[in-house]
């Protein structure tokens, strides 16, 4: 049967080297040099990663978008996720201003799964979801996003599969030395004193063949330092204040700040590719990722209408159109004063090993066993300081606000300057550290009067003097897999794939706070504030963005190591951290079998897949069932079982109309596993002596460990023109049938061998009715994607060199709750755009890209780490790259040489979360401002 070939400039770069990571241009190369002799044309950089990427997505028998590496160690943008984010259909929500967490088709990260060579990997984050920052983009040779699955893919996910792949050595022609180094700075100067607004990149990458070509290794060694900077404005709410008799929307209060932060990480990639015969293949690949974001934040908590001052409705001016009173003055309010700092620090090791052997010509056997792990530190540290210890101690303050435009930050005034290091000192200066087991440490709990009334101590409550969060993460997942593939002279059915994996994984996170109190501190002695001691003073930072000016700094995190504050577990007293302390394990056990197609069809070419994926999953949840005694946590271990199962079959099909014309269709069911914190075994528990109505005396809240996974079939068509080697144009349509949606509800637990906090006994009834995440509900998903490559030189030779590659998706919803309820989507964006317009000729580039979505639900971090859901507004980002090749500018005496200019962010355009559903409830309103970056590389 006569199928279609690659373009003659496509069989070029394959020939050259450029075209790599295709797995049909591995195999096709050999046919088509046979048949023919092939003209090399050299296109490199990023046209040929361009090139690379149709190729993947043309010659793929799933429905796949591509990116693929300039050269070594070298993608098209400076992180995965920002290069990931231009795909069709997919698009990223920003952590601190880096692009993270990345959607695809309207589901976020917990609906993707995310692969390493093919196989699932472990994340840094409480769930499932993978934050792509950990990953260094130097030593990855492409991304492929598999957005219909086939049945021999090892992992699971409703909006589909991304997956990293390393380079290849026996793939590459000659011996590669390559350094590459950046510069990077920020357009803020230095927020913080002790911060950085400046940072570099560096990269060594090695390549070689050994022993006839038959023995490859390939050695990747990174570091980075890369600032990044911030003004936050972040508001706690907009309670209702009257003003001339009528209701209207106030500052209830803010905290913001200024973030100067630091991602460090340091990495090896190492490859090993063997192929001693023609029979035997092996690759083994390990990865090491030393990781640590560390973050400085300074910034004056400001109390409003929520404070203790007094509001004076003749001081507030109202905006009737709006609602809202833009400006008001509040009297006799205290604030906090803040000198934070976070670290989140995380250590992954990833390792595989694959076989392949060739029994025969048409019997291949395959095996593959893989570790991935990672551990994870955060250490965030909560420093308060103010005018005095309490609500009532110290100076007050007048102060008033005026509203920036559109609610998105205020300027205040103020009466005292906050930079005065006799007036300003360390000690938490508003009662907000309530806990029973910190009073009784230092001696100062209330009694009851002569009367029976409960009489507070002048200093109770009052001795939280700062918090350190510090929750460990440790994830950890071993896998192997066993397939064979039977080739056979089949006019539909070219080639049989069957095989049987296993996966287990385990994850544990343990929750931890801690209250801090001034070392010094005692009562009656010395119950005052601390004068922060000269070694650990900084100066001052600055917070004109909202008019506080000057306020102290100091080094906070220093103090606590040389022992200036005294530390009391919060976990004694608060039930949260029994809550979010847990470890949930899986072993899923998954077979397949994979009939792939390649038939003629009324005189079409047809080619694709049919396959059915069955896959076993067994679940154990371990944790604490707690309860409050005394005024103290009291828990018991927990420990619950539970298995399910699932067929997922799947159908690809590719019908060829011309050469240049294609037209898919996909089908499949698939699921995406619940998030890990909503499926543990950590549950607030009592023990009833009288049963419910469902005859259960146990009354549990907090994790489900019986969550099963969310459920959909799927089905995409696809029109794709190939019109030339550097283009191509497609229209995509979408819909997928969501089934078991997560839900708060009920559901029955068995509480078998739990013992009751209470009593220390395991009680006699078992049942348990608990409140929580339950499967139900559903809905459906649908939408369509645009995606055009379009070379220039189509349209005349002169125009050599210039293109623009563009992408608009349009997503829509329809999901209900188990009550009926609309439910939308955390990620959805309902259109997102992509945009890059580009040159690169004679050794010149230049580029400029845009991503751009509408308004979607995200998960943000709130108190203790916990993430909480927000309304997020839609942004438009805009990035440049200037770059510059000698050699391929015809100097030779440099050749190997480059250098590049980036530009991030060129709009400065800031993140905005809302508290509400009115767009003038600003929440946070991050300012990260540009980020430059100067690069060096060169290949000898």
């Amino acid at each position: 049967m006569s199928m279609f070939k690659p373009s003659m400039l496509t069989l070029a770069l394959i020939g050259a080297g450029v075209v790599s990571h295709s797995a049909y241009a591995a195999e096709e190369t050999a046919k088509a040099q046979e048949d023919q002799k092939v003209e090399v044309i050299e296109v490199k950089g990023f046209r040929a990663s361009v090139v690379e990427s149709i190729n993947t997505k043309r010659f793929s028998s799933e429905v796949v978008e591509s990116i693929s590496a300039e050269d070594i160690g070298k993608l098209p943008d400076s992180s995965i996720a920002e290069s990931i984010a231009r795909l069709p259909g997919l698009t990223a929500q920003r952590l601190d201003g880096r692009a993270s967490k990345v959607s695809v088709r309207g589901f976020g990260e917990d609906e993707s799964a995310t692969t390493f060579n093919g196989r699932e990997q472990v994340s840094i984050s409480d769930n499932r979801g993978v934050e792509f920052d950990l990953y260094p983009s130097e030593v990855m040779s492409g991304v492929t996003v598999y957005k219909t699955p086939s049945a021999n893919l090892e992992a699971e996910g409703i909006a589909g599969v991304i997956d990293m792949q390393t380079i290849k050595p026996l793939s590459v022609d000659e011996r590669v030395f390559q350094l590459n180094t950046m510069y990077e700075k920020t357009s803020f100067d230095k927020l913080n004193p002790d911060g950085e607004d400046a940072g570099l990149r560096g990269t060594f990458s090695y390549v070689d063949k050994f022993a006839d070509d038959t023995i490859g290794v390939a050695l990747a060694l990174t570091t980075m330092t890369s600032p990044n900077q911030e003004k936050r404005w972040n508001a706690w709410g907009y309670p209702e204040f009257e003003a001339d008799g009528k209701q209207y929307s106030i500052l209830g209060g803010a905290k913001p700040f200024v973030r100067s932060s630091t991602l460090e990480r340091d990495s090896v990639m190492f490859v090993f590719e063997a192929a001693p015969s023609d029979k035997l293949s092996m690759v083994f690949d390990a990865l090491y990722v030393d990781f640590k974001d560390e973050k400085i934040l300074r910034g004056i908590e400001i109390p409003f209408a929520w404070g203790q001052g007094s509001i004076s409705g003749e001081t507030a001016t109202v905006d009737e159109a709006s609602g809202f009173v833009t400006s008001a003055i509040t009297q006799g309010q205290r604030v906090v004063v803040r000198n934070d700092y976070e670290d989140r620090e995380a250590e992954l090791s990833a390792f595989g090993f694959n076989t392949k052997y060739n029994v025969n010509d048409s019997l291949t056997l395959e095996f593959d066993a893989s570790h991935s792990s990672v551990e994870k530190q955060i250490w965030s540290l909560e420093s308060y300081s103010g005018t005095g210890r309490g609500n009532d101690r110290g100076v007050a303050d007048n102060l008033g606000y005026t509203f920036s435009g559109g609610n998105t930050g205020a300027q205040f005034s103020h009466e005292l300057d906050y930079s005065d290091y006799d007036l300003i000192k360390i000690g938490g200066p508003l009662s907000w550290g309530w806990s029973s087991a910190l009073n009784e440490k230092y001696g100062v709990v209330g009694s009851e009067n002569d009367q029976g009334e409960y009489e507070y101590h002048p200093y109770e409550n009052q001795l939280q003097d700062g918090f350190i969060n510090a929750p460990t993460i440790e994830d950890e997942l071993n896998a192997l897999k066993l397939a064979a593939k039977q080739a056979l002279d089949n006019e539909f059915v070219s080639s049989v794939e069957f095989g049987l994996s296993y996966r287990d994984r385990e994850k544990s996170k343990v929750s931890e706070g801690y209250f801090m109190t001034v070392a010094g501190f005692s009562y009656p002695d010395n119950p005052g504030m601390l004068t922060v001691p000269e070694q650990y003073r900084l100066g001052s930072a600055n917070l004109d963005f909202i008019g506080m000016g000057d306020m102290i700094a100091y080094d906070s995190r220093a103090m606590v190591a040389d022992g200036q504050f005294d530390l009391l577990a919060e976990s004694l007293t608060n039930p949260s951290h029994a809550t979010m302390s847990w470890t949930v394990e899986e072993q899923v056990t998954a077979a397949f079998v994979q009939a792939n197609i390649n038939a003629e069809i009324a005189g079409f070419p047809v080619t694709g897949n049919a396959g059915l994926r069955y896959v076993k999953t067994e679940q154990t949840g371990k944790g604490n069932a707690f309860n409050t005694v005394d005024g103290k946590v009291v828990t018991t271990p927990t420990h619950v079982e539970h298995d399910y199962s699932h067929l997922l079959p799947s159908l690809n099909l590719s019908l060829a109309i011309d050469e240049m014309q294609t037209v898919r269709f996909g089908a499949a069911k698939t699921i995406s596993r619940p998030r890990l914190d909503e499926m543990n075994a950590s549950i607030s528990a009592k023990y009833n002596q009288r049963p419910d109505e469902n005859g259960n005396n146990w009354e549990v809240s907090g994790g489900n460990p019986t969550l099963e996974p969310k459920e959909a079939i799927g089905f995409d068509l696809t029109y794709e023109n190939y019109f030339s080697a550097e283009g191509y144009f497609s229209v995509a349509l979408f819909h997928k049938d969501l089934k078991e949606w997560i839900f708060d509800g009920t559901y029955e637990i068995d509480m078998t061998g739990v013992v009751d906090p209470v009593s220390g006994e395991v009680p006699p009834n078992a049942g348990g009715s608990g409140k929580g995440k339950v499967n139900g509900g559903g809905g459906d998903l649908w939408g369509y994607e645009l995606s055009v490559a379009l070379p220039f030189n189509i349209f005349h030779e002169s125009l050599e060199g210039f293109g623009i590659i563009a992408s608009h998706t349009g997503v829509k919803s329809d999901i209900e709750d188990p009550n009926g309820n609309d439910y939308e989507l955390p990620g959805l964006s309902d259109r997102i755009q992509s945009l890059t317009f580009y040159y690169e000729n004679h050794g010149f580039q230049a580029r400029t890209s845009m991503r751009k979505r509408s308004a979607f639900k995200g998960d943000v971090y709130g108190l203790g780490f916990k993430t909480v859901q927000v309304d997020i507004l839609g942004e438009t980002i805009w990035d440049a790259q200037l770059g510059y090749d000698f050699g391929e500018g015809g100097f030779e005496q440099l050749d190997g040489l480059s250098v590049s200019l980036q530009i991030q962010n060129i709009t400065e355009e800031p993140f905005t979360a809302l508290s509400g559903d009115n767009a003038l409830q600003v929440r946070d309103y991050q300012d990260y401002g540009r980020t430059y970056m100067l690069g060096l590389s060169y290949k000898f």
